[in-house]
């Protein structure tokens, strides 16, 4: 068996927790991060029912994409669904762990699958958060110099888009003088010492400083290593909301709209004026994205695809988009998928399974024509 930690180190490697709205309640809800655990059940809701299923196959941990729990309870006694699941989870001795609006922000995250599932292609984050890159210049003894790279190269530190281990080099002479008290790797104390070092310099997202000053720590030989940081005038779009990309080919608006309704199984599309003969730019956010409409018709999307859309919403389209609404289930439903792929392909001797149950709290009624 494995430890939760493991699995919540497994998952934030992908979903960090930073990334969370500030509203939202990611993480580890119920459960001790030292427990062992021997299977997880993956949903997309947590509901008594899903509990139920969790106890009857023997798995000990529930990964859900909501969190169960959003606000504080003030009391547990089961007068609400949260409470009941609550005191169920923690009777049966069942972790409940969440992975929300970060899983929503990242690339191989909940939108990137949705984007997946439509078959889009030229993906780009429809609404970015821009994160500063960071120049980190560091002085390494050149006999060291190979180890320390290789350290920092095994964490994944040094890419830029499509290449690894970037980063430039130049040869020069250092010095310090060890003070009483110094513990140094070369020299005495009060004699002044003289290195030949390797000045290294790479590029870093503003997410990644605080682990490579570690690494960086741990494989340097010196007691004190010295090192800059400078801001550059260069952003990343790292992270954000929502997806926007091309079809391969354009195709006409209802037989897309059909193939949406087979892809995500739903027997009604709620949608705007038709105002476009043909689909190819497609903009979409899973959940309740109706706030990101005028970032879709920014980036010239044909089409505009989330769910819980209110009524007057539909009216910001304005005849410039096709605005669609396909539920919020419906729309994040190959969530479980996203979990699955994580975490089968980083513990692949750890159970995981997908729940049988659908938790969509809505139905729709099909009347006669």
């Amino acid at each position: 068996m494995i430890k939760i930690q493991q699995i919540i180190d497994t998952i934030e490697a992908v979903a960090p927790l930073h990334l969370q709205e500030s509203y939202d309640n990611a993480g580890l809800i119920i459960g001790d991060p030292n427990q062992e655990v021997k299977q997880a059940i993956i949903t997309l809701d947590v509901t008594e029912d899903i509990l139920d299923e969790a106890i009857a196959t023997g798995s000990d941990i529930v990964i859900a994409h909501h969190p169960i729990v959003f606000s504080g309870l003030k009391k547990i006694n089961g007068k609400n669904m949260v409470e009941r699941c609550v005191q169920k989870a923690i009777k049966n001795d069942i972790a409940i762990y969440a992975s929300h609006t970060n899983l929503d922000s990242v690339w191989g995250g909940v939108n990137s699958k949705i984007a997946d599932k439509i078959g889009l292609i030229n993906q780009q984050i429809l609404r970015p958060n821009y994160n500063p890159i960071f120049k980190f210049t560091t002085f390494i003894p050149k006999t060291h110099i190979d180890q320390v790279i290789e350290k920092l190269s095994e964490k994944g530190f040094g890419r830029i888009g499509n290449y690894d281990s970037c980063s430039f080099t130049t040869e020069g002479t250092g010095q310090f003088r060890p003070l009483d008290g110094a513990k140094p790797y070369i020299g005495q104390t009060d004699q002044l010492e003289k290195v030949q070092e390797i000045r290294f310099e790479c590029t870093l997202k503003s997410t990644e400083l605080t682990a490579f000053i570690q690494t960086l720590k741990d494989a340097h030989p010196y007691e004190e290593v010295a090192y800059d940081i400078i801001e550059t005038t260069q952003k990343e779009a790292t992270s954000g909301l929502g997806m926007v990309g091309d079809l391969p080919e354009a195709i006409n608006t209802q037989t897309f709209l059909q193939q949406l309704s087979d892809t995500f199984e739903i027997p009604v599309i709620k949608h705007s004026n038709i105002c476009h003969e043909k689909i190819q730019k497609v903009a979409l956010c899973g959940g309740a994205g109706s706030s990101f409409l005028k970032d879709a018709i920014k980036h010239k999307a044909d089409i505009y695809i989330t769910g819980d859309v209110k009524y007057h919403d539909f009216f910001n389209a304005e005849e410039k988009i096709i605005f669609a609404d396909i539920g919020h289930f419906e729309s994040e439903q190959f969530t479980k998928e996203v979990f699955y792929e994580i975490l089968t392909k980083k513990i692949p001797n750890f159970a995981v399974r997908m729940s049988a149950i659908s938790s969509n709290a809505v139905n729709y009624y099909i009347g006669k024509s």
